[in-house]
């Protein structure tokens, strides 16, 4: 069985330290506890590993966040993945900073990345995982607080919330979106 790990995020160094990246950063700290490398190829940078005897792609999209539906389309395909054994990370202005959220299925909230891979699959049956970045900005700022960078006291928090999101997106993988939901849902 294998899976599709997807860090959403933007390329470039001007977004590499923003909240809009958090996705990409889950998948750094993954692969840098897990001692592999990301390769760059086509529509991404691509690591591959192994949890509990299960093949994991990890996907970091270089299409940019509102056109990562075609990454995903891709590496689906290209390695006969199965829509149930997607997951999806993306940042949430709704929640606070270090709540974790995984949802079997849903809309796209607003996410223009989510909303691009729903339209390209046709589905909302992946699971994703939604990683609270706060919402402090004042109206009409959103953009500029999303594609900011991190305050601080915000990265003294980051490194455990990169790991609770690590772990969560392994156990996606070792028992499922349900019971891992029951475990990482945080309030």
């Amino acid at each position: 069985m294998s899976y599709l790990i997807v860090g959403l995020g933007n390329i470039g160094i001007e977004y590499a330290d923003t909240r809009h990246n958090i996705g990409f950063m889950v998948l750094d700290a993954w692969a840098q506890a897990s001692n592999i490398v990301f390769s760059n190829n086509r529509y991404g940078a691509i690591a591959e590993c192994r949890y509990r005897g299960q093949k994991i792609i990890l996907l970091k999209p270089s299409t940019y966040m509102n056109l990562s539906g075609k990454a995903v389309n891709y590496w689906l395909q290209k390695g006969k993945i199965p829509i149930e054994n997607l997951l999806v990370i993306v940042d949430d202005l709704a929640l606070p900073l270090g709540t974790l959220r995984m949802r079997r299925q849903g809309s796209d909230g607003g996410h223009n990345g989510l909303k691009n891979i729903l339209d390209v699959l046709g589905s909302m049956a992946f699971t994703r995982l939604r990683l609270g970045i706060g919402d402090a900005f004042s109206k009409g700022k959103q953009i500029d607080y999303v594609l900011g960078t991190w305050t601080d006291v915000e990265i003294k928090t980051l490194p455990e919330v990169l790991s609770k999101a690590v772990d969560a997106s392994k156990s996606f993988v070792a028992i499922g979106p349900e019971r891992t939901m029951n475990t990482f849902n945080t309030k």
